[in-house]
C-alpha cells in the first residue's frame, strides 16, 4: 500500500523572509493522518492556523501567500510546499514566529535537507491522489496554464523575458517525474529578480530581505551572483519548482500533466480553483500496491 507520510520528529531552522525582511523561526512538527499541511503563526496570541488550500491563496504578488478571513497572513510558502511535494509529505504542522517563511538560499534544497534530517515516517492511512479526468485551462492574454489527463506527473513550462541573460539560456523545460528526480533536477533552482525592480518592490514592502545569498539578481545584461547559475536553465527550473509548490496547495499529489506559458502564482492558483469547481474533471485515487501507482511516484525517498 502507498501510505500517507509525515516527519519522524520535530525539527527547527531560522532565516529571513524574502519580502518582509523579518527573521523567523520555522518549526516542522509531525501531524496525524488526514491533517494536511497546516501553517501555525505562534507569534500571535492565541496562535492562528491556516491550512494550505487554494481558497486561502489571496496574495500572489511575487509569491504565494495564505490569508485567512481575519487578514492573518503566511507569506511565500511555495518553496516549502514544493519540497513537501517532492518528498511526498502529506501531513505537517509548520510553526512560524513571523508572517513569512524564511527564504533560505532561494530554492527548495534547504527545506529538503531539513525534512530529510527529521526523517520521514509512513502512516496507517492510504495516500490519496487527485487524478485529472478532463482537460482544464486558464488563459489570460498570451499567458496560459493547463492540466490534462496523464498517467503520471509531468510539468512543462516556458518563460519569455526580453532580456540578454534569458536569450542566452533555455526558456522551455519539461520534467517527467517517471524518469527525473525532483531533488536532482528541480530543488536547487533559485528564485530570481531584476535590479531595476528593487525600488518598486521596496516601495511596496517587498523584497526587503533579498540579497545575492538568497536570489539570482540580474542587471541590464548579466547575472550579478559571483558563482553564476547552478544550471544553464535555472530560471525555468525555478518556475517549475514554484509551480509544483503552488499545485500542492490542493492537498494531494496530482496525476496529470501540467503545462504553462508565462504563468505564475496567480494563474496556478486559478487553475486549482477551476479544478475544484469541476467535480466531473477529477477523482480521488488510492493504490494498495506501490506497483499500481504511476511510475512518476516510484522515485520518492524511502521512509524510515
Amino acid at each position: 500500500m502507498i501510505h500517507q507520510r509525515t516527519l519522524s520528529q520535530t525539527i527547527s531552522a531560522s532565516g529571513v523572509g524574502l519580502h518582509s525582511g523579518e527573521r523567523v523561526k520555522l518549526t516542522l512538527r509531525p501531524a496525524p493522518p488526514d491533517t494536511g499541511i497546516i501553517f501555525r503563526r505562534t507569534d500571535l496570541t492565541p496562535p492562528v492556523e491556516l491550512r494550505a488550500e487554494p481558497a486561502l491563496v489571496n496574495d500572489t504578488r511575487l509569491s504565494s501567500t495564505l490569508v485567512d478571513p481575519n487578514g492573518v497572513r503566511v507569506a511565500t510558502v511555495e518553496h516549502l510546499m514544493s519540497a513537501l511535494a517532492g518528498l511526498g509529505i502529506d501531513n505537517l504542522i509548520v510553526e512560524m514566529t513571523g508572517p513569512e517563511t524564511p527564504i533560505m538560499d532561494g530554492s527548495a534544497a534547504p527545506f529538503i535537507y531539513l525534512l530529510d534530517s527529521a526523517g520521514i515516517s509512513e502512516q496507517t492511512a492510504l495516500k490519496r491522489y487527485i487524478r485529472v479526468l478532463k482537460p482544464l485551462e486558464v488563459v489570460e492574454g498570451d499567458k496560459w496554464v493547463k492540466l490534462t489527463p496523464y498517467d503520471g506527473f509531468t510539468v512543462s513550462l516556458e518563460i519569455e523575458f526580453n532580456h540578454p541573460v534569458f536569450r542566452r539560456t533555455p526558456q522551455h523545460l519539461t520534467i517527467d517525474f517517471a524518469a527525473q528526480s525532483y531533488i536532482d533536477e528541480v530543488s536547487r533552482a533559485r528564485t530570481f529578480g531584476f535590479m531595476h525592480e528593487v525600488e518598486y518592490m521596496r516601495m511596496n514592502g517587498l523584497g526587503l530581505g533579498g540579497n545575492l545569498d538568497n536570489a539570482i539578481v540580474i542587471d541590464d545584461d548579466s547575472v550579478l551572483n559571483k558563482d553564476g547559475l547552478r544550471f544553464n536553465n535555472e530560471f525555468v527550473r525555478h518556475k517549475i519548482l514554484d509551480a509544483i509548490g503552488d499545485l500542492y496547495m490542493i492537498g494531494h499529489p496530482l496525476i496529470a500533466a501540467f503545462s504553462g506559458f508565462k504563468s505564475g502564482h496567480a494563474m496556478n492558483n486559478k487553475l486549482l480553483r477551476e479544478l475544484q469547481a469541476r467535480p466531473d474533471a477529477w477523482e480521488y485515487a488510492t493504490f494498495r500496491r506501490p506497483s499500481d501507482a504511476p511510475s512518476s511516484f516510484h522515485r520518492l525517498p524511502q521512509a524510515a
